[in-house]
This record gives C-alpha cells, structure tokens and sequence, in this order.
C-alpha cells in the first residue's frame, strides 16, 4: 500500500483527501502547514507528496524546491485552486499538477501516475 503525505493548510482538504484516497487503497498521512515537512518526510518515508501552493505560512513552490534538494526522487503533485501557478519557473519541478476540485478522479489519475514510475516492482 503507496503511502501518501497530504500538506494543506485546509482542513477540508484534508479531510476530503485522506478519505477518498484511503477508499481508494492508499495509506494517507497529512500536515497542516510546511513546518519542518522535511523532518517528517524523513520519518514518514512517503511514496507521493501532494502539495498545496498557498498555504498561509508557507510557498509551496519553494517547499518543492526543499523537498528536491533532498529527496530528489520522490514524487510531488501539486495541488491548488489557481492555475496560475505554471507560469513560476519553480512549478516545473513536480512530476504533476492538478487544480484542487471535489472530484478527485483527475488528482487520482495523476497519483496513479507518479506512482507507476517511482514505485519499484513487487515480486
């Protein structure tokens, strides 16, 4: 089971997201902010990180480029409710984006995704 750390600061969003993800197999943690998020990637050990952009404390954008300095292989979607976002030269380092919705099935089709090429084969 693919582990999935969810950062937003909403917690309707993370709310939404554990359950929906956890219906669909995943196992989901969550933090409410970007407050020492590489300390708790190293503990926690996900296999997918979604990201949320605008959080009040913290810039997504530059969360990235932290969690790619340090663990470079690890896959991130972005999440967040504009799309303005694709213009910042930062936003090309995550594997994907989705536009935050109530329908998850786009931000499923991605996690799918980034999972199928960074997750090694089981035998």
């Amino acid at each position: 089971m693919a582990k999935i750390l969810v950062v937003d600061d909403e917690e309707h969003i993370r709310l939404l997201y554990s359950e929906e993800l956890r219906e669909a197999g995943y196992e989901v943690i969550t933090a409410d902010s970007g407050y020492k998020l590489l300390e708790r990637i190293e503990e926690e050990k996900p296999d997918l990180v979604i990201l949320d952009i605008k959080m009040v404390d913290y810039d997504g954008l530059d969360l990235l480029q932290d969690i790619r300095a340090r663990f470079y292989d690890l896959p991130v979607i972005l999440s967040t409710a504009y799309d303005t976002f694709k213009e910042d030269a930062k936003s090309i380092a995550a594997d994907y984006y989705v536009v935050k919705s109530f329908d998850l099935t786009e931000l499923k089709k991605k996690i799918a995704m980034a999972l199928e090429t960074h997750l090694p084969e089981k035998d």
